[in-house]
């Protein structure tokens, strides 16, 4: 996801030296140098950047996995379940899709249907994308 990104804001006309430093690298070396480099490349370009693994950034990433939903770039069971595999129960602003999630991998025996938990996902997904920060800029 991180070589796609790159790509991206290459491609976007978003240019920054450290940028340009991770697209050159190979992949292999991509996945050394990108902890180290990526604050530098969110810096400058003025994108906002996250500690690893604050629940800040982590309500971040779950809201911009929304919003790819509301964009068509994934389906509502695509995101419960990258939701629940990456946070589980354990981050409260994504409980009700890792609950979801649930609901989807026991829909055989249950009394709802896909649509319906589509239908739920979408309206979660649009609450979560109203409430992202409209002072960043954006990638996604």
């Amino acid at each position: 996801m991180a070589d796609e990104a790159q790509r991206f804001a290459l491609v976007a006309g978003l240019d920054s030296p450290a940028l340009s430093i991770l697209a050159g690298c190979t992949r292999a070396e991509a996945e050394y140098e990108q902890p180290d480099l990526l604050p530098a490349v969110l810096d400058e370009l003025g994108l906002v950047s996250y500690p690893r693994d604050s629940v800040t950034g982590q309500e971040a990433a779950v809201r911009t996995l929304a919003h790819r939903l509301l964009a068509g770039r994934l389906t509502p069971r695509e995101l419960t379940l990258r939701v629940h595999q990456r946070f589980g129960h354990q981050l409260t602003l994504a409980e009700r899709l890792a609950e979801r999630d649930d609901e989807y991998d026991t829909i055989d025996y249950g009394t709802r249907t896909s649509a319906q938990l589509d239908a739920e996902v979408m309206a979660e997904a649009r609450r979560l994308d109203a409430r992202r920060r409209p002072d960043h800029k954006r990638l996604a």
